[in-house]
């Protein structure tokens, strides 16, 4: 009995050294391991910060850098300057057409980056809000400061810049480099493009034909009126264009890839869609739409005001340099992708750029901004009057005849190109009648 008290007081006495040290090790060990996943925390965050800052620079990098005309960013900062150190409004207007530029073809960039991420349906969508954005916002400036002619005319120098200029310079182009053969382009697409503008000829041509007729019910009210009703009836005729683009496109998409006579074909477009990838992540194409947007919109607002003051001091009509100048910068993307989508023998490309443009102004910026105009009580209205609505009704018809056979040469671009001279002679010379709103 007492030998086997003595053995469990032993046994308990060598238990006792032998937990403490065990909880001794254990509490080292957890203390490593706190000790451990902290500086591993630690590491994390530092690794991690520093590819944020990577990503950033390198983002910077794409979109402010990169870019050949990036090397006109720094002429909008100096228009600001020259704006409240001089007051020349001459150079102020200079400064910020050169300024604008880069910013007009990094919109249009940084729209294609996200249009990656958003797929066909929202990407037609944002082309159509993006894709003339400089347009609306200087359009906007213009409204809110009451010059409505200056709206007018600069959305209509857009129109004839992009089928005259743009699309001559295209063709042109194209049949220099591709001159032993004939370019082809989906001639369907272009006259239903062309039914679009003349749909927009029509809605300008009768509030304007009502006004010089003095045949309106209320002198001053039923054009007004009729254009805000006929801007809304063209918004739901481009909405439907728009749904009905995007539809057949998926449409003809779908059959390409249920035909197994098209295998091959499908697999050369896999390989070439793979080969295209986004330079930016979505949301560093969501951020950069939104700094380009403030960006243009705040450089538009010293543009506008410098329109009249560079009229004054170039001894230049303001009709030449709402038609002629503002629309060339506002196009400056949309001239350099068409003729190099050109020279590519892409014309249907080049057509859904130069075309397509030219169908989202007329049937849906000037219907837009009618609105805008109506929410803000200016009395914007359709009326362009007759010599600008002529110009585009003419212009209308000659581009539509040089697309019905569905070939392009460098003939047809030059004689877009000497077409478009004889526009720019014209306003030269035009003398607007109705330089109140100015």
């Amino acid at each position: 009995m007492v030998d086997l008290e003595e053995t469990i007081d032993l046994v308990s006495e060598d238990e006792i050294p032998l937990t403490s040290s065990q909880a001794m090790s254990k509490a080292h060990t957890f203390d490593f391991e706190a000790s451990h996943i902290g500086s591993h925390a630690k590491l994390s965050n530092s690794w991690f910060s520093e590819q944020m800052r990577i990503r950033i620079f390198r983002s910077i990098y794409i979109v402010l850098v990169k870019a050949k005309i990036n090397v006109l960013l720094p002429f909008g900062p100096l228009a600001i300057l020259l704006h409240y150190l001089t007051g020349k409004h001459g150079w102020v207007f200079f400064f910020s057409l050169l300024g604008i530029t880069p910013l007009a073809e990094r919109l249009g960039y940084a729209t294609e980056q996200l249009a990656f991420y958003t797929g066909p349906t929202v990407g037609g969508l944002l082309n159509a809000t993006f894709g003339n954005a400089t347009e609306m916002i200087i359009s906007i400036y213009a409204l809110k400061n009451g010059m409505i002619r200056v709206v007018q005319q600069s959305l209509l120098g857009s129109i004839l810049s992009n089928m005259l200029l743009v699309l001559g310079c295209a063709f042109f182009s194209g049949g220099v480099v591709h001159h032993q053969r004939v370019q082809h382009f989906n001639k369907e697409a272009a006259m239903v493009n062309s039914g679009l503008l003349l749909m927009a000829v029509m809605c300008i041509l009768f509030p304007a034909v009502l006004h010089f007729t003095h045949t309106e019910v209320h002198f001053g009210k039923s054009e007004l009126s009729l254009s805000r009703f006929s801007s809304c009836i063209m918004l739901v005729a481009y909405g439907s264009y728009l749904f009905f683009q995007l539809r057949s496109q998926r449409n003809i998409d779908g059959l390409v890839d249920d035909s197994p006579a098209d295998e091959g074909r499908n697999i050369n477009t896999d390989d070439a869609d793979d080969e295209e990838a986004p330079d930016i992540t979505q949301w560093e194409a969501i951020a950069w739409l939104a700094i380009l947007t403030l960006w243009v919109s705040l450089l538009s607002g010293y543009l506008v005001d410098a329109i009249q003051g560079a009229s004054d001091s170039w001894k230049m009509p303001v009709a030449f340099i709402s038609v002629i100048l503002l629309p060339i910068v506002g196009n400056a993307a949309e001239h350099a992708s068409a003729i190099m989508f050109a020279m590519k023998d892409k014309l249907d490309i080049t057509l859904g750029v130069a075309i397509g443009s030219s169908t989202q102004i007329s049937m849906f910026v000037i219907p837009f901004c009618v609105v805008v105009g109506w929410l803000m009580g200016k009395p914007m209205d359709l009326n362009f009057q007759l010599f600008e609505t002529a110009t585009l009704f003419i212009t209308v018809i000659v581009v539509a005849f040089m697309l019905q056979e569905g070939t392009s040469n460098y003939f047809k671009g030059l004689m877009l190109i000497l077409s478009y001279l004889i526009v720019a002679a014209s306003f030269f010379v035009h003398v607007d009648p109705s330089t109140d709103d100015v």
